[in-house]
């Protein structure tokens, strides 16, 4: 078990290492100015987009997650911020264009760069992972399907949660005073 633990570690350092330079400014850059934001993803990918949401919360900014009860309406002020790695979840696609129609602004996070996600948000950060289907023999990973990719877009997350807190001046102990106290 050491061993794969060791590997998977290595893995992330790598990706960390291909991460675009001032990617994580601009998404933040990006996520203060929105008035609101919304955040999507399917399966994984979708709980990483989530764990998300609770951070920009904790932060003190307006955010949603896409689909869930209470989350209200979107205007052309807010941001939709999509993680997928294929950049082809058909669902998500949906979502791009409804929040395209209301003239609102589009962040995508994808390991594709010509996919549909890719070449139609504003504001595009790619990530390094494998696809889920990773018969075609290449040795990025030795995780199951989009692991590297789920794992990866949430430490990428992390940090803009980190640059946000900078520019906020906020502390882990500012934050806490939004987190959940009814468990």
């Amino acid at each position: 078990m050491t061993n794969y633990v060791a590997t998977i570690v290595r893995e992330l350092e790598r990706a960390a290492e291909q991460l675009p330079e001032g990617a994580c400014d601009r998404l933040a850059d990006a996520l203060l100015k929105a008035d609101a934001i919304f955040v999507a993803g399917a399966g994984r990918s979708g709980l990483m987009m989530k764990a998300f949401a609770m951070r920009l919360m904790h932060l003190g900014l307006r955010a949603h997650v896409v689909g869930e009860t209470v989350t209200p309406g979107m205007t052309s002020a807010d941001l939709l911020l999509i993680g997928s790695g294929s950049g082809e979840t058909r669902s998500l696609l949906g979502m791009l264009e409804k929040a395209q129609s209301l003239q609102a602004a589009v962040a995508g996070l994808t390991i594709q760069p010509h996919s549909t996600l890719g070449s139609r948000a504003d504001l595009v950060v790619l990530l390094p992972g494998s696809p889920k289907n990773q018969s075609s023999g290449a040795d990025l990973t030795i995780q199951p399907m989009g692991s590297l990719f789920e794992q990866t877009l949430l430490l990428f997350l992390d940090a803009v949660i980190l640059r946000i807190m900078a520019a906020q001046a906020q502390t882990s102990g500012t934050m806490y005073g939004k987190h959940a106290n009814l468990e």
